[in-house]
């Protein structure tokens, strides 16, 4: 522990802290009152940090990821979901479908990005949940206690990129805005909108409420039965029925029109996603230099900070500012090598679970959010005194351990008097696409400086 310590008078305060470095300076212009003289204190201590394995982050969202990408660093990852379907309460068909006969069934998976080789043939294949889901939102679930895997509803082969569309559906935009979505259609049999139709008019009571749906039906387990190479970010998912009516025209005549009933993945049912994460045993070797993150549920930073040995230096005085920037080392250069995540939160490791169940946001107390500068490969967090505060008064005998998670991060917009606009935090939720840095821990990035001041 390096002290460097500074003594001020009245007369004399304000030249000595024009000599020091910036930030002492700032401070103490800004904490030295008019009147009397300040102590100022600065501490050199060093953080220590590790890379630990996620075993599963909190994830109650209808967005998810589906497919499996290997990278050479950072290993294999498997992405899929289990889901329920929203039904409103007492649902009916809206028309009565002709001779009581359905067409067809399809589920879509809305995307509107993806990771990896875009033109890579990968294959989805869905099966029937026969179990209840839990409203456990970890990404740890097994489909196999809660899915029959002897049991398709469907399975179709696709790209991400998917060539059969024309470029002027692809880019057509009104107002400003593109038009088009691309999905992965995947054709159900047919049988069973029908025992759909036939349990509204046989059992109403099964669409009576979401509980009595749900034990109807438990919904699907969505997964890749073949390719590697890609992973589709998934915005929303449904389930279609599709039909024919009758109606009459003005003249007498009958005409046979086309509809559908829909049946949505909404935050009001359960969706589960899996990440299942191997090949990653190099990342948690012990490291002296470099600590990792991979998301989603891959690995991440516990950084330690030595509150035990920082308790009596800052005893009856005031703690102003510890600031933290942590630095990453380039990206790789490999084709589909994956990007470092936009947001990471730093939060004490013993609340990660109840900030994410609760949708919280940083509040700058005890969490801080740092956003990726290419420029100069850091995440700043500013000044985090206010952790150390806050842990120094509930726990001043044990050291703070903190949290590095990559985060998404969606923002609301706000405009002042003079028209300009500034963003804020509207929600932050673990990050579920694929993503990985190298976080520096040699000696030079684990230092910080901690500065205190005493009124005389």
């Amino acid at each position: 522990m390096k002290i460097k310590l500074f003594v001020l008078g009245l007369s004399l305060g304000i030249s000595i802290l024009s000599g020091c470095n910036d930030e002492l300076t700032q401070v103490g212009i800004n904490t030295m009152p008019d009147t009397d003289g300040v102590n100022v204190r600065a501490d050199t201590f060093y953080m220590k940090a590790r890379t630990l394995k996620t075993d599963s982050v909190y994830a109650r969202t209808t967005y998810g990821s589906l497919g499996e990408i290997y990278d050479p660093l950072y290993g294999n990852l498997k992405s899929d979901y289990l889901c329920q379907f929203y039904c409103p309460e007492g649902f009916t068909f809206k028309h009565t479908p002709l001779d009581g006969k359905i067409d067809s069934v399809d589920f879509k998976i809305l995307y509107s990005s993806w990771t990896g080789d875009s033109l890579t043939p990968m294959r989805v294949q869905l099966y029937k949940i026969t179990e209840a889901l839990p409203r456990d939102f970890y990404t740890n679930v097994d489909p196999l206690k809660y899915c029959d895997m002897q049991t398709t509803l469907g399975t179709q082969t696709y790209t991400s990129f998917d060539m059969t569309v024309p470029d002027s559906v692809r880019y057509e935009k009104i107002n400003n805005v593109y038009v088009f979505q691309p999905s992965v259609r995947i054709r159900m049999p047919k049988e069973l909108g029908q025992r759909f139709y036939e349990e509204t008019i046989n059992n109403p009571a099964s669409f009576k409420d979401q509980n009595a749906f749900n034990q109807f039906f438990p919904g699907i387990y969505v997964t890749n039965t073949f390719g590697t190479g890609n992973i589709l970010n998934i915005d929303a998912s449904g389930m279609s029925i599709y039909y024919k009516y009758t109606v009459e025209g003005s003249a007498g005549q009958d005409s046979i029109v086309k509809a559908s009933e829909y049946f949505s993945v909404t935050t009001e049912v359960i969706q589960l996603n899996r990440f299942k994460n191997t090949d990653m045993d190099d990342l948690l070797k012990p490291n002296d230099s470099i600590a990792y993150l991979k998301s989603p549920a891959g690995v991440y930073t516990e950084l330690t900070i030595p509150a035990k040995e920082l308790a009596p230096l800052v005893e009856d005085r005031i703690l102003s500012t510890m600031s933290l920037t942590l630095k990453a080392l380039p990206q790789e250069n490999w084709v589909y090598a994956f990007e470092a995540p936009a947001n990471i939160l730093i939060l004490p490791s013993d609340s990660v679970d109840t900030f994410f169940k609760n949708n919280m946001i940083e509040n700058n107390i005890t969490s801080f959010r740092g956003d990726y500068v290419a420029s100069t490969r850091t995440y700043s967090f500013g000044n985090i005194s206010n952790m150390l505060k806050n842990h120094l008064e509930k726990a001043p005998g044990t050291d703070l351990r903190i949290s590095v998670i990559p985060v998404e991060r969606r923002k609301g917009e706000s405009s002042n008097y003079w028209g300009q606009t500034s963003s804020y935090t509207t929600a932050i939720n673990n990050y579920l696409k694929p993503s990985g840095v190298k976080l520096r821990i040699d000696k030079e990035a684990m230092e910080m400086r901690i500065v205190t001041i005493k009124y005389k």
